[in-house]
């Protein structure tokens, strides 16, 4: 954080750099993800093996009101802590809608087709090879994690010019957009219209104490947690709850005493008269940039590493490898992730720069848009989240997570590869 002088406070003014700040959060948060996988396969293929599986189904079970919520340790991760996960999703997608890359008609053309390009040729892949035998995984190799994704260009580093760094960014905001969708109308089943109902209640109470200007935080949790309940109970994915809320979340001003945005101001003077300062605290930092500030670092590098810790505990054996080279879930998984992601990305961007609908992100090369593409095919933490919500037989699953895995270390080696590269390479539109 930088800081602002500020001379008639005992205190500072810290900046805040919205994407600046999502992009290191989520590329130091990559490390403790990738830490949580890869102590999960540890544990999964110890001589304690055992006490994984045991672990996660411990049951923990909150009752009130004569209401009881029993859920094992697995299911409180995914269906409740990824919650804010989601809604860490779904403000940031406010955040790109309303401020950021996709705010600007045709700056959100070119990562809107192309994550449409990244999301249509993997899942016709899936189909193509494990359509017959486990048609509902195809959204399974949808998914982009950007935390890896980002992770990969920074350590590329300066070889990447800033504007695939956007491309990238506002191509995995779509994604994530897409994947949302699936998981509410796909992955939702025998919906209860009366829960649904106090859900729906919920989002109207959310709209109407937003317009009289509510800024207490526990009203909103606990009107956040009436509508986790009702979709919980009605049917459709809990986690839907963390993006509804994120979206609702207001673009105002929180009138902030202690932040301001430092993309938003740009240079500023290091000396400021004391109303340019209350200005700037009253009226720079927005909701949503605030509530990101605060609970993007916790998904980032506790929640996500425990979701990954809770699901990657896969048993690999000579005999479970074996199986999984013969079934076509792994391969349709495995090809729809590695090759369709970045082959999607990638004729899709073409395309779109060929018939003049967006221009060329600026500096990147051929080369360097197949590379992000090629990034955009790690898809772990909500590739894992979709598996379990797709593959009811737990060796589907297996196979799955197993192709998950291979691909997404697969993607971030060859990524690597192709953006550290220092030729010049062609520009789409030549």
């Amino acid at each position: 954080m930088s800081q602002l002088p500020n001379h008639h406070q005992a205190g500072t003014i810290r900046a805040l750099s919205p994407l600046r700040d999502f992009l290191r959060t989520e590329a130091s948060g990559a490390t403790l993800l990738a830490f949580g996988a890869i102590s999960a396969l540890i544990w999964a293929n110890s001589p304690w093996s055992g006490s994984y599986e045991s672990f996660w189904h411990s049951r923990i079970a909150i009752e009130v009101a004569g209401y009881s919520l029993d859920l094992d340790l697995r299911h409180w991760v995914n269906d409740g802590l990824m919650t804010i996960f989601f809604l860490v999703v779904g403000l940031e997608i406010k955040r790109e809608l309303t401020q950021g890359h996709l705010a600007n008609r045709r700056s959100a053309l070119l990562p809107g087709i192309a994550a449409l390009g990244g999301m249509a040729i993997p899942a016709v892949i899936y189909l193509l090879i494990a359509g017959s035998e486990a048609p509902r995984g195809w959204a399974i190799p949808v998914a982009t994690d950007i935390a890896l994704a980002v992770g990969v260009l920074s350590v590329v580093g300066a070889r990447v010019p800033a504007s695939l760094r956007a491309f990238l960014l506002g191509l995995a905001i779509v994604d994530d957009i897409g994947a949302i969708l699936i998981i509410a109308t796909v992955y939702s089943t025998g919906v209860t219209f009366g829960w649904l109902s106090a859900s729906m209640v919920g989002v109207l109470f959310t709209v109407l104490i937003r317009r009289l200007g509510a800024q207490s935080v526990l009203v909103y949790v606990l009107v956040g947690c009436v509508v986790w309940l009702g979709l919980f109970e009605g049917g459709v994915h809990p986690t839907i709850a963390g993006v509804g809320m994120g979206l609702l979340a207001p673009i105002r001003p929180r009138n902030q005493v202690d932040l301001y945005d430092a993309e938003e101001l740009g240079e500023i003077e290091e000396k400021i008269s004391e109303l340019e300062a209350s200005a700037i605290q009253r009226n720079s930092v927005s909701v949503v940039e605030w509530l990101q500030h605060l609970l993007h670092p916790w998904t980032s590098f506790v929640i996500v590493p425990i979701f990954a810790l809770a699901n990657s505990g896969i048993e690999i054996s000579s005999d479970s490898f074996s199986d999984a080279l013969g079934s076509p879930v792994t391969w349709g998984v495995f090809f729809g992730l590695l090759a369709g992601k970045p082959l999607g990305i990638f004729l899709a961007t073409y395309l779109a720069i060929r018939v003049g609908i967006s221009d060329t992100p600026k500096d990147s090369t051929n080369r360097q848009i197949f590379g992000a593409g090629t990034a955009a095919g790690i898809g772990f933490t909500v590739a894992i989240f979709i598996t379990e919500l797709a593959l009811p037989e737990v060796t589907d699953q297996v196979h799955a997570k197993l192709a998950i895995l291979f691909a997404s270390v697969a993607a971030a080696l060859l990524s690597l590869v192709l953006l550290m590269c220092r030729s010049s390479g062609r520009r789409l539109r030549d």
